[in-house]
C-alpha cells in the first residue's frame, strides 16, 4: 500500500477531486527562504524539487533536467523571471514545463509581462499554498495523460 507523504499532499479542489503533486518542479527565487520555504512545501506534497536562487542557475537546471514545472519569482539580480521564462521557452519549446511566476509584482505591467514572456500563470505573493498545490496537482493530471497519449511511461517522482 502506497501512502501519500503528509496530508496536504491531497489537497482538494471544490469538486473533492485529490490533486497530489506528482512532478519535478523547479524552484527559482533570489529569496532563499522564500525559495526553500516554496521547495518544502511541495516536497511535503510529493513533487521532486530542485531549487536555484538565480536566473543562470535556473537555465542550467532546466537544460540539466527539464522539470514539468517552474516556479519562479521575477525581481532577481541578473537575469529577471522574464528572462530566465523566455529562455526556458527557447529551450524546451512551447510544450515545454508550466511556468508559474510567484511574485510580489501583481499590477496590470507586471502581468502583461509575464504573458508576454511565456508564463502560464501569475500569482501574487503571498500565495495561498492550497492554490498553487491546486495549479500544480491539475498539471500532474495533464502530465500524465500527455505521457499516456504518446505511449510513454509515468515515471512520476
Amino acid at each position: 500500500m502506497h501512502a501519500e507523504p503528509f496530508p496536504l499532499a491531497t489537497t482538494r479542489s471544490s469538486s473533492g477531486f485529490p490533486l497530489p503533486v506528482r512532478l519535478r518542479v523547479l524552484v527559482v527565487d533570489d529569496n532563499h527562504d522564500a525559495a526553500d520555504s516554496t521547495a518544502e512545501l511541495l516536497t511535503i506534497c510529493g513533487a521532486s524539487v530542485t531549487v536555484r536562487y538565480d536566473g543562470e542557475g535556473a537555465l542550467d537546471a532546466v537544460r540539466e533536467s527539464p522539470p514539468d514545472a517552474v516556479v519562479l519569482d521575477l525581481t532577481m539580480p541578473g537575469l529577471d523571471g522574464c528572462e530566465v521564462a523566455r529562455g526556458i521557452r527557447r529551450t524546451c519549446g512551447p510544450g515545454g514545463p508550466l511556468l508559474v511566476a510567484l511574485t510580489a509584482l501583481g499590477d496590470d505591467t507586471a502581468r502583461g509581462r509575464t504573458a508576454a514572456a511565456g508564463f502560464n500563470l501569475h500569482f501574487t505573493k503571498p500565495v495561498d499554498p492550497a492554490e498553487l498545490l491546486r495549479v500544480l496537482g491539475e498539471h500532474t493530471v495533464a502530465v500524465r495523460e500527455q505521457k499516456r497519449s504518446a505511449g510513454l511511461r509515468d515515471e512520476a517522482p
